[in-house]
């Protein structure tokens, strides 16, 4: 017979659905609408604010580019002024010595590129008077070119004179258009610094409105989620007689409905699979004794003496009806124990007893190949369901003293290792092959190497083992140093 199984919260609700679906979409859609109303809000304060920085560090950008390429103008038109000086030096007083046509005229060249720069320099970098100044003395050194030959050579000097006191008047246009320069940049560093100001007050203050509103909205939706955590936890560790019932948003109490409806599921399926093992137990194990029981009797000739081909084919059915019943048991072991392993009762365990108490259960085993366990470690407390710890650690000494040597040693060791648990069993076996590493825990799983004087395991012994070290929250692993099999444990919250 069936049980029944609970009905999810849709269908349950499908009858009264007509008048109450609108209020419902109303009241399930909140939460998401206040959600996206939060987001969309941080996100405008964001936005708003970082738009109104690039648009400001762009102005400040372009003025800045404007400023370096003035001042690159400025720059070139001071240095061509100088040259344009030299120039006109060089071939004034050439031509007054020489009476040359040429150089006269390169002379006047270089002095109508040279007003040409100046003027380029006057607006708003070079003082009226000082460009005035200027050209005042370059209309002077220009006079010296009237005259009679026989005065030449005097003119020539008095002209070298004048071109020291043009090469001083270059000299304060320089410094005047470096003057102008110095304050272009002290400007824009004044602006830079008060634009940095006043956007670090804008992202000070939308940062704090911000971090209000998510505090605000947290607040508001941390307490429905916190339960909502605690149920998802409790499912995952098996505890099924607690009942959900989650307060808060519509879709948020919507959730925990379902996880009230997963709840019941879960119960019910748990309560299935222990009938479905105590049935398969009873209906494999019943009529696979009855096989194994006829085959004897034909093997004993009770009806009637059997040749020798018929003794092989008994003999077969003999040997795989024992095969197929350690299978059922072992796939019963199995279930079991996964089963078992999500209803764990903790309680404060001394390990190193423990595991004491394991090798001695097994003294005779061990004893009769002649094997030495060493156990090193100190004692260690931690809260853990002792039946199932212990079953996982006598499955791995079964392991080890199964694959170990006659007269081999068996190291076992304990430690605390940053606030964990590490136990570790080693045997100075074969070890394990490279390509069984990655499936030695898997269920059924035997590995190529198997000892020559024992019988052939069920494959399901380091399953179990990984089962109860993963519910109690730890690791196990095959570690690849040394010789044999060294496995590690590896469990968290040391006392």
């Amino acid at each position: 017979m069936t049980a029944a199984l609970p009905v999810p919260p849709e269908s349950a609700s499908a009858g009264v659905a007509g008048a109450r679906e609108p209020r419902r979409l109303l009241l399930r859609g909140s939460f998401q609408q206040l959600l996206l109303l939060a987001f969309l809000l941080i996100a405008a304060l964001l936005g708003g604010i970082s738009l109104r920085a690039v648009f400001t560090f762009d102005g400040l950008m372009g003025q800045s580019r404007g400023f370096a390429a003035r001042a690159l103008q400025l720059n070139a038109a001071v240095q061509g002024l100088g040259d344009r000086s030299a120039t006109m030096e060089r071939a004034g007083r050439q031509s007054l010595i020489l009476n040359d046509a040429m150089l006269r005229k390169r002379f006047d060249e270089a002095a109508r590129e040279a007003e040409g720069l100046l003027d380029e320099l006057v607006p708003g970098d070079v003082p009226p008077d000082v460009a005035r100044r200027w050209r005042d003395e370059l209309d002077d050194i220009t006079a010296l070119f009237a005259g009679p030959p026989t005065t030449a050579l005097d003119r020539e000097k008095s002209m070298a004179a004048e071109f020291r006191e043009l090469e001083r008047m270059t000299a304060a246009v320089a410094q005047e258009v470096q003057r102008a320069i110095e304050e272009r940049n002290r400007a824009m560093a004044t602006e830079l610094d008060d634009s940095r100001a006043r956007l670090t007050r804008l992202v000070i203050g939308t940062i704090f409105l911000a971090v209000v509103l998510a505090i605000a909205l947290g607040v508001w939706l941390g307490r429905p989620f916190k339960r909502l955590e605690r149920a998802i936890v409790g499912l995952g560790e098996n505890r099924l007689e607690i009942p959900i019932d989650i307060r808060g948003p519509a879709d948020v109490r919507r959730v925990g409905q379902q996880l009230e409806w997963l709840r019941l599921r879960l119960t019910e399926l748990d309560a299935d699979k222990a009938r479905f093992l105590r049935h398969i137990s009873h209906e494999l194990k019943t009529p696979l004794a009855a096989m194994r029981e006829g085959v004897s009797l034909l093997e004993d000739g009770v009806t009637g003496e059997l040749n020798e081909n018929q003794r092989e084919v008994a003999r077969i059915l003999q040997q795989n009806t024992a095969v197929l019943q350690s299978q059922i048991e072992a796939l019963l072991s199995f279930n079991a124990a996964a089963f078992e392993a999500r209803q764990l009762r903790r309680q404060k365990v001394d390990l190193l007893n423990l595991l004491e108490e394991q090798i001695d259960a097994q003294r005779l085993q061990w004893q009769s190949r002649g094997l030495a366990i060493k156990v090193e470690g100190t004692p260690q407390s931690a809260q853990v369901d002792a039946g199932k710890m212990g079953t996982a650690l006598a499955n791995l000494l079964s392991n080890a003293i199964r694959f170990s040597p006659r007269n081999g040693t068996i190291h076992v060791t304990l430690q605390r290792v940053d606030g964990r648990i590490r136990i570790e069993i080693q045997d100075e076996g074969p070890g394990v092959q490279e390509s069984d590493r990655s499936r030695i825990f898997e269920p059924f799983y035997r590995g190529q190497v198997q000892p020559k004087d024992a019988a052939r395991g069920s494959g399901v012994g380091l399953s179990i083992v990984h089962e109860y070290v993963a519910a109690h929250g730890g690791q196990i692993a095959l570690l690849a140093d040394g010789s044999g099999a060294h496995f590690r444990i590896e469990l968290p919250h040391a006392l």
